[in-house]
């Protein structure tokens, strides 16, 4: 009998950059400086150019210094500044209605997310799908609801097929025109079973047996009791600003990801996704209400099921929240989001993050969002090759040779080859959010998130000073904190 051989994954590595020691190249191009001016003021004053060596040693601490998650000291005094500033100008509280601080009385989403529209639009098949429009980074966004079939009673090699269609599926985002990322969302909570009682009560025949209907009764209100309900969205967010200096209007890159749209969702039934509907404006804000306040998830769902009016898209946000350093409360929930500062190391199986998204019975709702930014072939072939001359550096700085330089070198050789014959490269993170409804509940939900990071062999970090934009990056409406920051990507990444 032939072997089965059980397929790994791994060989992913974090953007790096070239400098001396623990500095990157920004901290070394500072070194260098510093050291320059100090040999030319030792020519003039050797006292002053001592005290100009103290001050180089000190101003260059906080660039060694760093935490377990990679965050060096002037990262850390960064955030701290910023929370300062934010709590002074009282941008961690948030109200509206018609007692809040908003000039209409509305309740418009908050933070990062208030400058949000929304589009309809009809795709090439005639099926309509909303476009979320955030006019400040120039990005627009269309949702994908996935019927994902699971893993129960599915052997290894249709996993192993389906990880390998999605693969190509993320590969192949790299010749999507315009698109900038790509975000998939699998969000875990109660079963309300006002579908399932929609669904029996809209099929039911009243001349049934009556213990076939008294069956179907108990059905309906026993089977929901204790359940969960998974639901898998992905979001693929374009930017409107091309090449040339005119940008694409809503209107006209609504029509260009229409003709396009059937075709991504039609290539995601081979990856185990099952069909993908995109969501309509109606469907986003009952998604985003609930998120924010998750009491109302069963109204929400008995509202749509008896044919209410569709709910507007500026009465979909809270109507109050106030962030803190550690968590984020919005209406009458409590959350906490963490943010990947390691993937697992070496190589893993296809099931490394099955338990980290399952439900929980400790937590009301757990959201985790994988972000996807795709590269272009061109840069791909620019990056493979500035992260192989990087390892190379760092390899030959010390005189004994180091396991770990060793490992990323071969890591790094390995992903220019892959790349030189046709696959893609993509960066990714991962957000995890937990909800909970008391704050007491609070400390037994980050236990859990902990013990569930340990199983999939990841390091996570609680978005300290951040809870409430990293909240809205994890929900599936295409916000790019990247695009969003004071300081370029580019020198964050160098220093």
């Amino acid at each position: 009998m032939a072997e089965n051989r059980v397929r790994t994954y791994g060989n992913w590595r974090k953007p790096s950059s070239p400098g001396i020691g623990k500095l990157g190249l920004g901290g070394s191009i500072f070194v260098m400086v510093g050291l320059g001016i100090v040999t030319l003021t030792m020519m003039v004053s050797t006292i002053a150019a001592i005290v100009m060596a103290v001050v180089l040693m000190i101003a260059i601490a906080p660039l060694i210094m760093r935490d377990p998650h990679g965050r060096n000291g002037l990262q850390w005094l960064g955030s701290r500044i910023a929370w300062f500033r934010g709590m002074t100008l009282g941008q961690h509280i948030y109200r509206s209605g018609p007692v809040g601080r908003l000039p209409v009385s509305t309740s418009r989403l908050p933070g990062l997310l208030a400058g949000m529209t929304v589009l309809n639009s009809v795709d090439g098949h005639g099926q309509p799908f909303a476009l979320v429009s955030h006019p400040t980074a120039n990005h627009h966004t269309v949702v994908l609801n996935c019927s994902a079939d699971g893993a129960s009673l599915v052997d290894q090699h249709q996993m192993d097929v389906w990880v390998a269609y999605w693969g190509r599926w993320l590969a192949n985002l790299a010749y999507e025109p315009r698109l900038v990322s790509a975000a998939v969302t699998i969000e875990t909570a109660p079963d309300s079973g006002e579908r399932l009682r929609r669904e029996v009560l809209g099929n039911v025949d009243m001349s049934a047996p009556p213990l076939a209907l008294e069956v179907l009764k108990q059905v309906m209100f026993d089977y929901p009791v204790g359940s969960a309900e998974i639901t898998s969205r992905i979001a693929l967010t374009y930017s409107s600003a091309g090449e040339s200096r005119a940008h694409r209007t809503p209107e006209e890159l609504a029509a260009e990801i229409g003709i396009r749209l059937p075709a991504l969702a039609g290539s995601l039934a081979m990856t185990g996704a099952g069909p993908a509907d995109p969501l309509t404006v109606d469907d986003l804000a009952h998604l985003v209400r609930v998120a924010y306040d998750p009491g109302v998830g069963v109204l929400s769902e008995q509202a749509r099921g008896e044919g209410s009016p569709p709910l507007r898209w500026e009465e979909a946000g809270p109507m109050a929240t106030q962030e803190a350093w550690d968590h984020y409360r919005h209406d009458g929930a409590h959350s906490i989001t963490w943010a990947m500062t390691e993937a697992p190391r070496g190589e893993v199986f296809s099931t490394v993050l099955s338990r980290l998204v399952a439900p929980h019975p400790d937590i009301v709702r757990k959201r985790v969002t994988l972000l996807y930014r795709p590269h272009t072939p061109a840069e791909s072939a620019k990056l493979v090759e500035r992260d192989r001359k990087d390892a190379m550096f760092r390899a030959q700085q010390s005189r004994v040779a180091q396991a770990r330089d060793s490992v990323d070198l071969r890591s790094a050789d390995q992903s220019a080859r892959e790349e030189a014959t046709g696959a893609g490269l993509v960066r990714f993170g991962l957000l995890v959010t937990a909800t909970v409804m008391k704050a007491e509940d609070m400390r037994l939900a980050a236990a859990a998130i902990d013990n569930l990071a340990a199983t999939s062999r990841i390091r996570l970090r609680r978005a300290y000073g951040a809870q409430s934009s990293s909240f809205a990056a994890a929900l599936p409406l295409g916000l790019v904190l990247g695009d969003h920051m004071r300081v370029p990507q580019s020198v964050r990444n160098s220093v």
